[in-house]
C-alpha cells in the first residue's frame, strides 16, 4: 500500500532553528543584563554628569562626594554676611547666627544623587543633569533668637496698658505699639539671599506690633472695675452691725493682672483680711496673762473676739467694690474668734508669789539711763511657759538708734570703747541673777572678761548682739513672769537695776564663793589713737562659784550642786599717747 504524503513528518532541522533562535534571545537578554549592570555600577549612585547646584559643578560623582565638592564649593557663599537694611539703617546679617546653612546631603540627593536601578534615573545619569538650587536649612530657635536681637536694637518693644492702684488713686499706663520684623517676610527675604551670586541689599522694614492689652483694654478695666473701686468706701455687714473700709486701705490688696489679652482683677485675700483686721476692732480676741496688779501678780483674763468668714470676704469683694454707690455692701457670717491662750491656761501656770529678786547698782552716765532703761522696758512682764528658754537678744532685740538705744562703753579686747547699747550688760547681770535664785536651768551666760566690782564676783553676764546672748529655760512645772525696772542715775546718786521673778517656789537656792586663785597682773597699753579711754588696770582671778538646790512645796526632785566657774583677765591699764586724743 502507498504511504499519504501529508502524515509526512517535519524536518529534524526545524527543531534546530527554533532551539538557536531560543539560546540567541537568551544571549541578548544576557547581554542587556550584563550592560545595564554595567551601567548600573558605573552610574547607580552617582549624580548626572552635566549637574550643577547653586552654580557648583557637581555632576559624575557619588552622592558623599558630591556633596564634599558642594560644600567646598559653597563655603566663600554660605560665610558671607547678608547686606540688609531695617527701616534705611545698613546691617549686616551673619547667616549662621541666623540659623541659616546647607543641607548637602538633601541638595545632592534632590539633584538626582541617590542610588537607584531605574533605568531612566541610568540613562540620565549620563545624557541628563540639570542645574539647581541648594537646599537651606533653618534652625527655628537660632533664627527666633537672632530676630529678637535685631527687633531689640532696630525696634521699639510693645509695651502692654497697666491700669493698678496708689492709695485711693488710681494709676493708668498707656499701651504703646511696637516695631519689630515680620518673622515670615524676613526670613523669605533672608534665604533668597542667601546663596544668590549678587544678592545686593535686602531691604527689610519693621511693621507694627500691637500690644497685648491695648488702650481698649486699659479703657474697659477702668470704666469697668478700677474707677468705681475707688469711687467709695466698701460697707461690711455682720454681727448686726456695719464696718467701712475705705479704697486707701484696701487697694493694696486689689490688682489687674494681663490674662488673656485682657486686665483682670485680682485680690490678695491675706492682705484684705489684714485691712479687714484692722477696723473691726471689737474683732480680735485678748489672750490671757499674769500681770503684778498691786505688787501682786494676778491672771488678766481672756476675751473672746468676734471675726468675719474670710471665704465669704474673699469670695465677695471683687464684686461689691465694682458696685455703684449704694451697692456696696457685702454681709458676712460672724464668727467667735476664741483666744489662742485661755484664762484657765493662765491659772494652771500658778504664778503667785515672788520665788527671786536682785538689785546691781551703777553709777551716773546718762547713756545708761537710756540703755538700761530701755532693755528693762523690754524684759517688763515676760512670761515663760514650763519649758521655755528665755533669750535676752530675742527679747530686747538689736541695739539700735531705731530700738530706743544710744553709744556707751563696752568691753572689746580687754579695754572699754564705744558702741551702741553700751550698758545693757548691766541688766543681763541682774537677770542672770534673778534667774539663779529662781532656780532656773542656765543655758547660755558669758561673764564679762574682766572683773566689774560692782556685780557679784563669779556671778554677772555680758551680751553682745549676734555673738553672745543670755540664755535661760523655765524647767519648773510652774509658769515664771519677769519684772524689770530701772531707777537712772544722777550726779549724786547711784541708778538702780532690778528683776523680779514670779512664780510658784520649787526650789530654795543657796551660794557659795571660793576663793579667788590663779591670779594674774595687769598690763600697761599705751593707745596712739584719736578716741582713748584711759584706764587704771587690775589683776586677773579664777573663781568658782557653787549653786545648791532644796526642793520646797512639795518638790520630789533632787539636784546636785552646780558649779560655775569663771576666770577673769587683767583690766590692762590704758595710757593715751595722743595728744589730741579725745575720751568720748
Amino acid at each position: 500500500m502507498a504511504k499519504n504524503p501529508q502524515s509526512t513528518s517535519r524536518p529534524p532541522r526545524d527543531k534546530a532553528g527554533a532551539s538557536v533562535v531560543g539560546w540567541l534571545l537568551l544571549g541578548l537578554v544576557a547581554i542587556f543584563g550584563g550592560l545595564y549592570v554595567a551601567a548600573h555600577y558605573v552610574a547607580g549612585d552617582k549624580v548626572p554628569r552635566n549637574t550643577t547646584v547653586s552654580g557648583v559643578r557637581i555632576g559624575g560623582h557619588p552622592q558623599a562626594e558630591a556633596a564634599q565638592r558642594l560644600q567646598a564649593g559653597l563655603a566663600d557663599t554660605v560665610n558671607r554676611p547678608i547686606a540688609t537694611t531695617i527701616d534705611g539703617t545698613p546691617v549686616e546679617v551673619d547667616p549662621a547666627q541666623a540659623g541659616l546653612s546647607v543641607d548637602y546631603e538633601a541638595s545632592v540627593a534632590e539633584a538626582g544623587g541617590e542610588e537607584s536601578w531605574d533605568p531612566v534615573r541610568l540613562w540620565n545619569y549620563f545624557t541628563g543633569g540639570d542645574a539647581s538650587e541648594a537646599e537651606v536649612s533653618v534652625d527655628d530657635a537660632a533664627f527666633q533668637g537672632y530676630l529678637a536681637t535685631l527687633d531689640e536694637q532696630h525696634g521699639t518693644a510693645a509695651r502692654d496698658g497697666a491700669v493698678g492702684f496708689d492709695g485711693a488713686r488710681v494709676v493708668k499706663k498707656d499701651a504703646v505699639t511696637g516695631k519689630a520684623l515680620d518673622p515670615g517676610d524676613t526670613l523669605t527675604a533672608l534665604r533668597t539671599a542667601f546663596l544668590e551670586d549678587e544678592p545686593g541689599t535686602v531691604a527689610l522694614e519693621t511693621v507694627d506690633v500691637a500690644p497685648a492689652i491695648d488702650a481698649g483694654d486699659v479703657q474697659e478695666a477702668l470704666d469697668g472695675f478700677a474707677s468705681p473701686a475707688v469711687a467709695a468706701p466698701v460697707t461690711l455687714s455682720f454681727d448686726g452691725s456695719g464696718v467701712k473700709v475705705f479704697p486707701a486701705d484696701y487697694t493694696a490688696a486689689l490688682s489687674l493682672v494681663p490674662t488673656d489679652g485682657e486686665l483682670v482683677p485680682t485680690l490678695d485675700a491675706a492682705k484684705l483680711s489684714e485691712v479687714v483686721d484692722a477696723r473691726i476692732t471689737q474683732g480680735a480676741p485678748v489672750d490671757a496673762s499674769v500681770a503684778l496688779v498691786d505688787g501682786r501678780p494676778q491672771v488678766v483674763p481672756a476675751k473672746p473676739g468676734i471675726t468675719f468668714d474670710e471665704e465669704e470676704l474673699e469670695a465677695g469683694f471683687l464684686e461689691t467694690v465694682a458696685k455703684p454707690q449704694g451697692e456696696r455692701t457685702l454681709a458676712l457670717t460672724a464668727k467667735v474668734a476664741e483666744p489662742a491662750f485661755t484664762t484657765q491656761d493662765a491659772r494652771d501656770l500658778k504664778i503667785t508669789e515672788q520665788v527671786s529678786t536682785f538689785t546691781t547698782y551703777f553709777p551716773y552716765a546718762e547713756y545708761r539711763n537710756i540703755n538700761l532703761g530701755r532693755a528693762a522696758e523690754l524684759i517688763n512682764g515676760t512670761v515663760l511657759k514650763p519649758g521655755e528658754t528665755f533669750s535676752l537678744n530675742g527679747t530686747v532685740g538689736e541695739r539700735t538708734e531705731a530700738n530706743g538705744f544710744t553709744k556707751g562703753y563696752i568691753i572689746n579686747d580687754g579695754i572699754l570703747v564705744q558702741d551702741l547699747g553700751g550698758g545693757v550688760s548691766q541688766i543681763a547681770t541682774t537677770t542672770f541673777n534673778a534667774m539663779f535664785f529662781a532656780g532656773l536651768e542656765d543655758v547660755e551666760h558669758k561673764p564679762h572678761s574682766f572683773y566689774i566690782d560692782r556685780y557679784p564676783v563669779g556671778r554677772e553676764a555680758t551680751v553682745a548682739w549676734g555673738s553672745v546672748d543670755l540664755r535661760f529655760r523655765n524647767d519648773t512645772p510652774y509658769g515664771v513672769l519677769i519684772q524689770a525696772s530701772v531707777t537712772p542715775s544722777t550726779p549724786s546718786t547711784s541708778g538702780v537695776a532690778t528683776v523680779t521673778m514670779y512664780s510658784t517656789k520649787y526650789w530654795d537656792i543657796t551660794t557659795t564663793e571660793g576663793p579667788r586663785h590663779n591670779i594674774t597682773q595687769a598690763k600697761v597699753r599705751r593707745i596712739d589713737d584719736l578716741k582713748c579711754h584711759p584706764n587704771e588696770g587690775y589683776g586677773g582671778f579664777d573663781i568658782d562659784v557653787t549653786r545648791s538646790f532644796t526642793p520646797v512645796n512639795g518638790n520630789t526632785e533632787t539636784r546636785p550642786d552646780e558649779v560655775f566657774s569663771t576666770t577673769y583677765i587683767p583690766s590692762d591699764t590704758v595710757v593715751c599717747t595722743n595728744p589730741d586724743a579725745v575720751d568720748e
